[in-house]
């Protein structure tokens, strides 16, 4: 019995295996809208389907970002500025697409744009703190998908939603892990609702990358801003020795999980445009595939457990 149950497991691997190497025909007529391209992983995507011969419509949140990603670039490559919290700059955006891509429509959409800061311990935040994320990471993304729609389901596009590890598996407060969830949430009942219309959507999910968004300095001097603003009696709650030590985690981190091989993430997001079949999901970084996804799988007792076991104690804590 065990024998047919390998032979059809390495039948049904094989068959996965060379529908996923399927890939359209051609591209040179596929217009693609990309958003946060003023550097990481927008940045590097745009120039990369530029080469292969998409036509690219890049959106970046400045000019000087608009005018680095268009300096030396090779292809089809037009900018655009948009700001996806502003529904009015969206609206600009859109009719900016409308007149490029004409009656074919969008053929694909890759909602990248996203920050992270501030991330940090739950009660050092705000409210602000968190709609300030959630403004771009979740409703920024959902906002620039429907008004985009149209076009997509006019050319049985494609949606690409970059999301994260941490919309799995919650390792840190702030906005950030929520915005992910979001996104995981709203990719999954969008691929349904899409389903009959031809339009296709994936789900990215990065492990921890070096981006302009996640480098240790803007890191550091987020979580100091937050460690200054708290009212004293919660700052001797945590204990200075607390806040030196969620620092070290926060470098070693950097140093020795985050990837600075944004190919990784950036060839998920070119299959997904150029496959035939592509994923409903990616998962992209050494981190991921090995730590933070089987994880996820793990009982939520385990996972607390070694959290708490790498993180620091407060000074106030329960014995």
């Amino acid at each position: 019995m065990w024998l047919y149950v390998l032979l059809a497991a390495l039948a049904w691997a094989l068959g996965w295996l060379v529908r996923d190497r399927q890939t359209l025909p051609t591209v040179t007529d596929k217009h693609v809208f990309i958003t946060g391209c003023d550097s990481g992983f927008g940045h590097l995507l745009a120039r990369r389907l530029a080469q292969r011969g998409y036509r690219v419509l890049a959106a970046c949140l400045t000019p000087a970002g608009a005018d680095g990603l268009r300096r030396g670039c090779h292809g089809h490559l037009r900018t655009t500025l948009l700001d996806v919290t502003r529904p009015d700059s969206i609206r600009r955006a859109l009719e900016w697409v409308q007149g490029e891509v004409g009656e074919k429509g969008l053929f694909g959409l890759v909602n990248n744009a996203g920050v992270a800061n501030p991330i940090g311990p739950t009660e050092w935040m705000s409210p602000e703190d968190y709609r300030g994320v959630m403004a771009v990471n979740a409703f920024g993304v959902i906002e620039v998908t429907l008004a985009f729609l149209p076009l997509l389901k006019r050319a049985r596009g494609r949606v690409v939603n970059t999301s994260s590890v941490l919309g799995r598996l919650s390792a840190n407060g702030g906005g950030y892990c929520i915005s992910k969830y979001c996104i995981e949430a709203f990719s999954d009942s969008l691929r349904r609702d899409m389903y009959h219309f031809g339009v296709k959507v994936s789900i990215v999910e990065p492990g921890f990358f070096k981006t302009a968004v996640t480098n240790l300095e803007s890191i550091e001097g987020s979580l100091r801003q937050l460690w200054e603003r708290l009212p004293p009696e919660t700052r001797r709650s945590y204990g200075e020795e607390f806040f030196q030590q969620y620092l070290k985690v926060q470098r070693l981190i950097m140093n020795f999980i985050c990837d600075g091989d944004l190919r990784k993430v950036t060839s998920c997001m070119e299959h997904a445009l150029g496959a035939r079949y592509p994923r409903t999901r990616y998962s992209a970084g050494w981190d991921a595939k090995l730590l933070w996804l089987p994880a996820s799988y793990l009982p939520a007792c385990l996972v607390d457990l070694a959290l708490a076991i790498i993180l620091p104690k407060p000074a106030q804590r329960v014995r």
